[in-house]
């Protein structure tokens, strides 16, 4: 006969089986009793190993490496794979940082165009670089601007103040002229104009002010900063209309014949700059724009000094724990603030951007990056200190380097060492790879391994596989330094 329909399956599944014999009831409630012993055991056991993972030390990593060599996008996929809430809930706080990089896109491409019409002579390179550009051929017809390149800086004039704008909202006092932001990267800009200036950021306050015009803090703190967070609004309010109303100018600019022949001519690869988003303009200058994932991976924001980040992982096999991550300024000024953190880190990922081996440091032009990225990992390797620290080498913009071999870059031109080897993106990563084993060899306190990783950590994909190895990796070392694995 079939059960009744009001019958319930899970109290048809542990009710005593008929005609059950005393000695069958005592067995099975026997076996129900152990049951129940093991499943509370279990439950406990979790409970204890969760209380230990809080009682545990924060796991410590230092991201090290010259200036624009992807420590601070390290942190953002770190914050995307394994703080995603943190991260959905500052997605927006980007923005400003996003309109601000293309503004510098915008206005790099207007100073450049107010020099030629103007008639102010091309520079070839600086005095101090010792590989001169070659100069433009006379031979080239001049470069023809019209009226409607004088029509479209008229029209893009108010983008100047919403710059100014902008960067007193990620601070003022941040702004440094003269960084070297186009230098740093192959392009070769007027001397008689300021070179891009370039946002440094001092702290993470600035996502606190920028997250209270979007509405995400509590009641008192909206209530204490209400006069701030009203300003930050029309601010945002004015800075979105106004990039939306010259989005398609902007376009216009960025896809006109004779600006891209000045580019050209003026070997000025600005697509290949950190920030740029000229490309995003139909999508980023809408007045209901949100910065996407890839948006915030690819936004240039400088560091200054050394920013501490903490991270509760929710994910993986470091779920539950904290991590503290620190981020830091890389030009030779701020290196110094690195050494009071290298006693206590549990790993450092060293970042070495594997593209520039034909740039110079924007802070001294006599020296090539790729050579200044062989130095501080020479000086990283050999400091006592980090001995017994985890070492995890990123050799990054892997993307960059391919990219530049593809436009017929000769490498051993400024590498003369390469020799005859193969000009492509495979040999030359193994051939700079193995130049990092050799310094790491001969300059550890005392023999240990370290990992290394082709990455472009650009590539949010790529690089979640990459963190997952990095993870594993940094957790062992983690617990071995606190002997809780042998």
């Amino acid at each position: 006969m079939g059960r009744q329909a009001d019958e319930d399956p899970l109290s048809l599944a542990i009710q005593p089986p008929p005609n059950e014999t005393p000695e069958q009831r005592d067995s099975r409630l026997q076996a129900e009793a152990l049951a129940r012993r093991i499943s509370n055991d279990i439950d406990e056991e979790l409970k204890a190993e969760k209380a230990a993972l809080k009682k545990k030390p924060p796991v410590k990593v230092l991201l090290l490496g010259q200036s624009e060599s992807g420590k601070s996008t390290t942190l953002k996929n770190f914050q995307m794979n394994y703080a995603k809430n943190t991260w959905a809930e500052e997605l927006a706080s980007w923005r400003t940082v996003v309109q601000l990089n293309l503004l510098r896109n915008v206005h790099t491409i207007l100073d450049l165009v107010s020099s030629e019409m103007d008639g102010t002579p091309d520079s070839s390179a600086d005095s101090e670089d010792e590989t001169p550009t070659p100069s433009i051929d006379d031979r080239q017809p001049p470069l023809r601007f019209t009226e409607k390149h004088g029509v479209l800086k008229l029209r893009l004039l108010p983008l100047r103040s919403v710059q100014k704008d902008l960067e007193d909202r990620l601070g003022a006092s941040s702004v440094e002229e003269n960084s070297g932001y186009l230098a740093g990267n192959g392009m070769n800009t007027p001397k008689s104009k300021p070179k891009s200036q370039e946002v440094f950021v001092r702290s993470s306050g600035w996502k606190t002010t920028l997250r209270a015009a979007n509405g995400r803090r509590s009641s008192d703190a909206r209530h204490e900063a209400g006069s701030v967070r009203r300003t930050t609004e029309v601010d945002a309010r004015r800075a979105t209309e106004v990039i939306a109303s010259c989005g398609d100018d902007i376009k216009t600019l960025w896809e006109d014949e004779t600006v891209q022949e000045m580019l050209k001519r003026r070997r000025v690869r600005l697509d290949d700059t950190p920030g740029f988003f000229l490309a995003d303009i139909d999508r980023i200058a809408r007045r209901d724009y949100v910065p996407s994932d890839n948006d915030v991976m690819r936004a240039r924001l400088r560091t200054l000094g050394v920013q501490e980040h903490k991270i509760h992982f929710q994910e993986g096999p470091a779920a539950g724990m904290d991590w503290i991550i620190y981020d830091v300024g890389g030009s030779r000024t701020q290196r110094p603030a690195w050494f009071p953190y290298f006693d206590d880190c549990d790993a450092i990922i060293f970042l070495a951007p594997v593209n520039c081996f034909d740039e110079k440091l924007a802070e001294d032009r006599r020296v090539n990056r790729l050579e200044d990225s062989y130095a501080l990992w020479k000086m990283i390797c050999s400091s006592k200190l980090l001995a017994k620290t985890q070492i995890i080498l990123f050799l990054n913009k892997c993307d960059l380097l391919e990219k530049k071999l593809r436009s017929g870059v000769k490498v051993n031109k400024f590498v003369p060492s390469l020799g005859d080897r193969k000009n492509d993106a495979h040999t030359v990563t193994q051939y700079f790879a193995q130049h990092f084993k050799e310094i790491f060899k001969h300059c550890s306190p005392e023999p240990r391994s370290f990992r290394v990783h082709l990455t472009s950590v650009v590539d949010p994909k790529a690089t979640s596989l990459t963190l997952q190895v990095v993870e594993e990796n940094v957790l062992k070392a983690h617990l071995r330094k606190a002997d809780l694995i042998e």
